[in-house]
């Protein structure tokens, strides 16, 4: 059934300790897949990742019913491919909210939410502003852009936005921190025309 599973490595690892992961499991046309991608501050991937695409059949569907979506993109894909990354990030980053507790959990460390926002320029980097969402914050990442959208995992400590916010500024001194993952999504655009 779905225990069968693939997951690519195309970097090597190599040495560092301030890394970002970047992790996206999506599910499209009735398939899914996912993939990672560890990063050092500068944005050289340490750690690439990727599971095949998945496509459960009618028993499947039928079995798992409307449990199906999350034992693929939690248990089946996440649990995969972040179980085989041998160079642990200080921090995991997704843009789906719904993976961000699963990141967490599974990941056995920090995991932030990040996307881009509309909103005006903060005064500083690292300034970081309650929105008036339960746990979301706005995340001014470096002195120019836009902030980012940000957001803990349930349970989390305001203090640990303030934490997770030094480690992305500095990161973002020399790095987009989005931009991992349109690489990714290149990278699995790419694989899936091999």
């Amino acid at each position: 059934m779905l225990s069968e599973r693939r997951i690519g490595r195309k970097v090597s690892q190599m040495a560092g300790n301030n890394s970002l992961g970047y992790v996206i499991v999506e599910g499209m046309e009735g398939q899914f897949r996912g993939a990672s991608l560890v990063v050092d501050f500068r944005g050289i991937p340490m750690d690439f990742r990727y599971t095949d695409p998945i496509r459960p059949s009618k028993l499947e569907r039928i079995l798992y019913g409307s449990a199906l979506d999350v034992y693929l993109r939690e248990e089946l894909i996440l649990e995969s491919l972040l179980s085989a990354v041998e160079t642990k990030p200080l921090v995991w980053v997704c843009r789906e909210g719904d993976l961000l507790q699963p990141l967490k959990t599974i990941g056995k460390g920090k995991a932030i939410f990040l996307a881009p926002s509309n909103s005006a320029p903060l005064e500083a980097a690292g300034e970081v502003e309650a929105t008036g969402e339960a746990g979301i914050y706005m995340l001014q990442a470096d002195s120019l852009s836009a902030p980012l959208r940000a957001s803990l995992p349930s349970g989390s400590r305001p203090e640990e936005m303030q934490e997770l916010s030094r480690i992305l500024v500095e990161a973002a001194e020399t790095m987009e921190l989005l931009e991992p993952f349109g690489r990714i999504q290149k990278a699995l655009t790419s694989l899936g025309e091999e």
